[in-house]
């Protein structure tokens, strides 16, 4: 006798297995601002609270339910629960990998700024080291910017002994930072 009143009242039957348009209103009317606050309390974000009561109700009718109004209610708290859960979840991952970049980052600056301030402190002492001619034809040559020919004419030397000091200091300063 089930099996024919299943069969005989299929289109019936199967409009239990539907939230019906005014089921649906009834519980989005009744429930909405009540599973918002619900969320809003464990998230403390207003819009986020909102995009999943909104994403709960959307998933309970397009989905298909066999449940009764109360069942209903249960139904859109425990969706909009898994929905901030899996919010959460995704939310943890991107910031972990986001404070892992950063960190990575940082480490990278701070290793990088060590590593200019002892690059730097070497060249100023190898500079230091030089003998005076042959830092004076470099810094002209590096830091002014001076081509030989007027390093030659400021200092009244040739440009091959410009050539001569400026070689002796590029090779003692490779020497000494290793290259």
């Amino acid at each position: 006798m089930l099996l024919c009143r299943f069969f005989c009242n299929f289109e019936s039957r199967h409009n239990l297995f539907l939230v019906t348009k005014d089921q649906f209103k009834y519980l989005y009317d009744t429930y909405f601002d009540s599973i918002r606050s619900y969320i809003y309390y464990r998230c403390g974000d207003d819009e986020l609270a909102t995009d999943i009561a909104q994403d709960a109700f959307l998933k309970i009718w397009e989905k298909d339910f066999d449940y009764d109004d109360g069942g209903l209610k249960n139904l859109a708290y425990k969706i909009a629960s898994d929905l901030f859960v899996s919010q959460y979840r995704r939310q943890n991952l991107n910031t972990k990998y986001i404070n892992e970049i950063r960190l990575s980052s940082t480490n990278e600056n701070i290793s990088n700024d060590i590593e200019y301030k002892e690059l730097k402190s070497t060249y100023e002492k190898l500079l230091g080291q030089l003998s005076e001619k042959c830092r004076l034809v470099f810094l002209m040559s590096r830091m002014e910017e001076l081509s030989y020919r007027e390093i030659s004419e400021r200092l009244n030397i040739s440009i091959k002994a410009v050539e001569k000091r400026m070689s002796k200091a590029i090779k003692e300063l490779k020497k000494g930072l290793n290259y």
